[in-house]
């Protein structure tokens, strides 16, 4: 199975906040902006596995800026990591600004998917090569994120974390 550059996966949705999607303050609801960073995910690693995929977590969400009703708001998502059958996606969000056209970065977010075959079954996914210097950064970090989870749940021990141990030495 030959490895694939995140770019391979980069997914881009675009769209306008409705009214119907705001809450009373006339922002993006959170919930909503989730379903559309879990659209973009799983399509970026449905193109990486080109195998069903399935949401496994929702590692990290940070809502850093209110996103008001009428803007423009992208959602870029990407492979950061590919592991055995489970891959992590990162997940930037971006408003642009209505007069200057010019886009911030609101929001972030790092999901988990694990491809599947027809039975619901872990399969085996191509790995990543990352190219550019953000996606080697993203990349590394990847492992480090995987094994304090595992840690946490109980299923590695720390001492066996040696890319966690490598932070402190």
């Amino acid at each position: 199975m030959e490895a694939k550059s995140p770019n391979e996966s980069r997914t881009t949705l675009t769209d306008l906040v409705l009214p119907s999607e705001t809450n009373p303050l006339n922002n993006l609801f959170g919930g909503e902006l989730l379903a559309r960073m879990d659209r973009a995910a799983s399509i970026a690693a449905r193109r990486h596995s080109r195998r069903i995929v399935v949401t496994a977590s929702v590692n990290h969400v940070a809502f850093n800026k209110a996103i008001p009703l009428g803007s423009v708001v992208t959602v870029e998502a990407a492979v950061s990591r590919a592991f055995k059958s489970s891959m992590e996606i990162f997940i930037d969000v971006w408003v642009e600004d209505r007069e200057s056209g010019r886009r911030t970065k609101a929001n972030e977010a790092i999901y988990t998917f694990v491809a599947v075959d027809e039975t619901g079954t872990p399969i085996q996914i191509p790995q990543l090569e990352p190219e550019t210097d953000l996606e080697k950064e993203r990349f590394a970090a990847a492992l480090r994120r995987k094994q304090l989870s595992l840690v946490l749940a109980g299923k590695m021990q720390p001492g066996d974390a040696t890319e966690l141990k490598a932070l402190f030495d």
